[in-house]
């Protein structure tokens, strides 16, 4: 029988070693990134067709390679990091595996040019699936120009998984962002198809915050900063009014390197604990310094997930960090013993003679006697009063009957007039308990409605009626109104914008990732647009797939939300026999656009039981 084991080619291995590291055009922009910061480059220009699968092409100003290097970095498990085991421990680069431009070559055409700064010429090679088509001398600038060709092309399965270009480029912005934010001292560019969607040149770190999240970020930063053995943590901190439903803007960096870490991410939830809305997430920008030899980096392929040596040491280091930002402006209190005392005591003389303190007690002092103006006399003591009538203070206690409350405050009719005699065809038939809830009688029973749930089913039903009819009328504002978003998500605005604009809006790109609403439904209300538009792009980031797969409702779901009279607001009688009228007309008076209920009958079987 003949032999079954046999070794795989280069090829063939490099191809299932690029599908650990390299996962889509993302993948690629990041190491070829991380070896541009590698070679000590302080200028990086990247440049994305088509979301990187036509081309990502990366150019820096770095060290540049000799022709034997660059060669040699196309082989698997050639670095220059790392020389035996015991590095992995002291690695104080971005890449060290020795994978990256191997896997990459393997399933892409890749053109390279490189110069080391003494020497003359530098070096062109071109690659493509793992097979070398020319090697040789070319004249080009310092430092590295590597442009990668054709993502995928010899591995159709997987090029046929990625993401439309929109969903692809996000990813990439996602990686342009962490290391944009982990090495702000570095200028960095990213093109996609011939627009500069950032230029970035050397900064503190808060100045690359605001440059890559847009000005309003500013008003939204807290610095942070502590110093201590294991670690040094500094960064900013959001403040809880600006914190959001879904993520995107937490980061921790450990020596500039990116990183998740859940354990701490809770650390920094638990030191906002009771001052934040359930549900919202705070943004932060939390950088560490640590000893190389005290984290382990090499737990994961990406790089992105890190081990520290003392971690619930660092958790509550953490905690107390931004707790300490968090009460320095008065977020949460705070004590500071540093602070002097508000007053001053003067020092006594030699000669002073202290004297106790003396209590005078009125002991027939009665407070509830109103005719003794004063029991004080003329030289400061109480007057003597007769207590013989003590028992008139327990006057009007005899009786032990407890008062019940009155189950009627909770309820608040209108103010009209309250007919007992009215039937249910009469308009003083609703109630309104909290704020809340519309109370009325139906022949079952007592029927309470969800006041808010009950109107975004309303106006959810009436923009889906005038969408598939398009009877939608609109409404040109006087003055228009300007939308400023980070770079994320103005591009997942653009995926959807066709789609907003179907429902009366007219909204449109004004560069620099700003808006403009130069048109609105005829009754939109004067409400904050961007506030919706930001609604939108959360419910958007929460599910992705099922958001893109009923976009309109979708939308639709997140604007009668929006629209929907809030819980506190009362309502007069026309309000609410309008809701309850315009409700069941509805074929689902039952659930929300969320899935949740709007209707609930208290039986009148019930009822009696409760009164029996």
């Amino acid at each position: 029988m003949a032999d079954l084991i046999q070794l795989l080619s280069d090829s063939v291995a490099n191809q299932i070693a690029a599908g650990e590291v390299v996962q889509r055009p993302a993948s690629v922009v990041k190491e070829l990134v991380e070896n541009s910061i590698d070679a000590g480059s302080t200028k990086i220009h990247i440049i994305i067709k088509d979301a990187g699968k036509t081309l990502i092409q990366v150019i820096d100003n770095g060290c540049g390679m000799s022709d034997t290097d660059a060669r040699m970095c196309f082989e698997r498990h050639a670095t220059s990091k790392i020389k035996q085991a015991n590095d992995l421990f002291n690695i104080k680069t971005m890449g060290f595996r020795g994978e990256a431009m191997a896997s990459i070559a393997a399933i892409a055409t890749v053109e390279m040019k490189t110069k080391k700064q003494d020497d003359e010429l530098g070096n062109l090679i071109i690659i493509s699936g793992s097979r070398v088509e020319t090697q040789e001398p070319v004249s080009c600038s310092n430092g590295t120009n590597i442009s990668v060709k054709n993502l995928f092309f010899n591995v159709p399965a997987r090029r046929k998984f990625l993401k439309k270009n929109s969903t692809e480029f996000r990813h990439i912005l996602e990686v342009f962002q962490n290391i944009a934010l982990g090495f702000p001292q570095i200028e960095i560019n990213l093109t996609h198809n011939n627009d500069l969607i950032f230029s970035l040149s050397s900064s503190k770190i808060h100045t690359r915050i605001i440059n890559i999240f847009g000005k309003s970020a500013s008003k939204n930063l807290i610095p942070i900063q502590s110093k201590t053995s294991m670690a040094d943590i500094k960064g900013y901190i959001g403040k809880p009014e600006y914190a959001k439903k879904t993520g995107g803007e937490q980061f921790f960096f450990v020596n500039n390197r990116y990183m998740k870490h859940p354990y701490f991410y809770r650390a920094v939830l638990k030191a906002y604990e009771n001052i934040l809305k359930p549900g919202f997430i705070p943004s932060f920008f939390i950088y560490f310094d640590v000893n190389t030899d005290s984290i382990d980096i090499n737990i994961h392929p990406t790089k992105t997930e890190i081990k520290f040596e003392n971690e619930q040491a660092l958790w509550a280091i953490i905690e107390a960090t931004v707790k300490e930002g968090l009460g320095k402006y008065n977020i949460v209190p705070s004590l500071d013993f540093n602070q002097g005392a508000a007053f001053e005591i003067s020092p006594l003389n030699k000669n002073t003679i202290i004297k106790p303190p003396t209590i005078n007690i009125d002991d027939s002092y009665n407070p509830f006697d109103s005719s003794k103006k004063s029991n004080i006399t003329s030289n400061g003591n109480f007057k003597r009063q007769d207590v013989s009538q003590w028992e008139q203070l327990y006057k009007g206690f005899e009786s032990d009957e407890k008062q019940e409350p009155n189950l009627l405050d909770d309820i608040q009719p209108t103010q009209q007039t309250i007919d007992i005699n009215s039937t249910n065809n009469d308009i003083t038939r609703f109630f309104q308990l909290k704020n809340r809830y519309i109370l009325t009688s139906v022949k079952s029973g007592l029927m309470i409605i969800n006041q808010k749930r009950a109107h975004q089913r309303i106006i959810f039903d009436e923009y889906i009626f005038k969408t598939i009819n398009k009877d939608i009328l609109r409404q040109k504002l006087l003055y228009p109104y300007k939308l400023e978003l980070n770079t994320i998500d103005a591009e997942l605005l653009k995926t959807i914008l066709q789609e907003i604009n179907k429902l009366g809006f007219e909204i449109e790109p004004f560069g620099n990732n700003t808006f403009v609403v130069n048109t609105v439904p005829a009754d939109f209300p004067d409400k904050d647009i961007s506030i919706w538009i930001m609604q939108i792009l959360d419910a958007f980031k929460e599910n992705e797939k099922e958001f893109i797969k009923t976009i309109n409702e979708s939308i639709i779901k997140t604007l009668s939300e929006f629209l929907a009279i809030p819980y506190g607001k009362v309502l007069t009688q026309q309000e609410m026999a309008h809701i309850n009228d315009q409700l069941f007309v509805s074929k689902t008076p039952n659930i929300s656009p969320s899935g949740k209920p709007i209707v609930s009958i208290i039986p009148i079987e019930d009822i009696d039981k409760m009164l029996k």
